[in-house]
């Protein structure tokens, strides 16, 4: 039998002056506080001179107020379901995912927990999820039903409901069930427009089985995004969110829920202070089109965009870091046919401002499919308006090779071109292939294999173009690299 041990922290909060007061101590397990009732008082001096503005102090921010009112409405979600045999081999002997997979530490999704033996036949986990309507309708995580053969929920008066899974968006990670019951507790649902970096916010979930646990924190950063989510804008923050807690809420000080706890970044599988929230307004579309026709149909562009920092904005042209940088276009896309190209920077989307790349996918995902929209670009310096019709959403991608003599002294690297048939495998009909990468280059993290197609949004078919290039730009250049399957602006400072 493993032995759990618990450990126990106490953290003192220095106070300015402090006559008579509490002291902690722990007995037989239990802390308890003395003297509870002693003031905590700083006595004046005689002759105090008056201050005309008080000080700013931080005060510990009482959450017990939502707690009571909504703690009732957090459910915990626990399912059972065949395992699959693709998850065993994944694994070694401990049950552990294998280190070397590069993805193995890498925002693992933190709930429910599988306990997986050898030889597995029946997969077990926990989640959290929140109602959102008195006749049963709850919100959480498609990761927490995924696969599950029985979904059972238990409230805060400890009844248990079998629930339906009503439908489930692995994209958005998120999946509506449903209990019959009726009169149920419910969250207030709020605006995660109206969030603001540094604020508190309190999340309450199962973290390791422990129901109803809440935990408290400060939104970190807005639209956030992360590897593989291209439709949601996370909301990130440091609550302390674990194994257990996927699909619990995310509230605001007002106690209303923003956000659903989905995602940590994690080289342990628990909290390292960085946790990630799908915002609950991206959460009520997905639920809304899943509760009326069982799935989501979402539009897509056809392109790859990346985030607009300084170095980028200036080899472009911006006056600020914003918008989205068109790094591919599948051929035959919509984005493709409204004449979008390879270094367009996105600004505004059917007069929505693109202020984040991540803005950008979750806005087309809204439009219906078919839909005229406008995109207004800045291309080499010059503003323009396109019309494009997102359709359907499909999966893309684009593809690139490598392998050996040029040179270009002032970028850092030894270059050659691609032969016909590696240009056939790129998918590209120029292109240079790094040799070698010193100096910006390699600083920048491009690398031996590596495909160069254009500098500062100019297509570059040999090294004395580039050379040629090179030599016209400014200190900030920026260099569309393709590797594997996937393409994206390197900036580069030449001093």
């Amino acid at each position: 039998m493993n032995r759990q041990t618990f450990t126990r922290s106490i953290v003192a909060a220095a106070v300015l002056a402090v006559a008579g007061g509490a002291y902690l101590h722990s007995k037989n397990g239990d802390i308890g506080i003395d003297n509870a009732s002693a003031a905590i008082v700083a006595p004046a001096p005689a002759a105090a001179p008056v201050s005309n503005a008080a000080p700013a102090v931080a005060v510990a921010t009482d959450f017990s107020g939502i707690v009571e009112r909504s703690g009732p409405a957090v459910v915990n979600i626990s399912v059972t379901g065949k395992a699959k045999q693709s998850a065993v081999s994944e694994q070694d002997d401990s049950g552990e995912l294998d280190p070397n997979d590069p993805f193995s530490q890498f925002f693992k999704r933190f709930g429910p927990q599988l306990q997986i033996p050898s030889h597995p036949q029946i997969m077990r986990g926990e989640g959290s999820g929140f109602i959102i309507s008195t006749d049963g309708l709850i919100l959480t995580n498609a990761h927490v039903v995924d696969g599950a053969q029985e979904v059972t929920v238990k409230l805060t008066d400890r009844r248990e409901f079998k629930a339906k899974v009503l439908g489930s968006d692995k994209q958005s990670d998120i999946a509506v069930i449903r209990i019959a019951a009726k009169n149920l507790p419910t969250v207030q649902i709020g605006n995660p427009a109206l969030t603001r970096v540094g604020e508190p916010v309190l999340a309450i979930g199962s973290p390791y089985g422990f129901e109803n646990t809440a935990t408290a924190g400060i939104v970190s950063a807005k639209s956030r995004s992360l590897p593989d989510d291209n439709y949601v804008p996370f909301i990130q923050t440091d609550v302390a969110v674990n194994p257990g807690n996927s699909g619990g809420p995310l509230f605001n000080i007002k106690g209303e829920v923003i956000g659903i706890n989905s995602q940590i970044y994690s080289q342990t599988g628990g909290y390292q202070g960085l946790s990630f929230a799908i915002p609950i307004d991206v959460a009520t579309k997905v639920e809304q089109q899943l509760v009326k026709h069982g799935k989501v149909t979402r539009s897509h562009l056809g392109v790859s965009v990346q985030e607009v920092n300084q170095a980028l904005a200036e080899s472009f042209g911006l006056k600020s870091a914003a918008g989205a940088l068109v790094s591919s276009v599948d051929k035959g896309s919509p984005a493709d046919k409204g004449g979008l190209e390879t270094g367009d920077v996105i600004l505004r989307f059917n007069g929505q401002p693109i202020n984040h790349s991540s803005d950008l996918p979750n806005l087309v995902a809204d439009t219906a499919p078919g839909t005229s929209s406008t995109i207004e670009v800045m291309r080499n310096g010059q503003a323009k308006t396109l019309t494009v019709k997102p359709t359907e959403a499909e999966a893309l991608k684009t593809a690139s090779n490598d392998s050996s003599a040029g040179s270009q002294a002032r970028l850092g690297l030894a270059l050659r071109q691609l032969t016909p048939d590696e240009q056939q495998q790129a998918g590209t009909r120029g292109g240079l292939v790094v040799e070698d990468a010193i100096g910006p280059s390699a600083l920048a993290g491009i690398q031996r294999g590596d495909v160069i197609l254009s500098l500062n949004g100019k297509p570059v078919n040999s090294v004395e173009q580039l050379r040629q290039l090179v030599s016209k730009a400014g200190k900030n250049v920026a260099l569309l690299v393709q590797r594997d399957k996937d393409k994206i602006f390197v900036p580069l400072n030449l001093g």
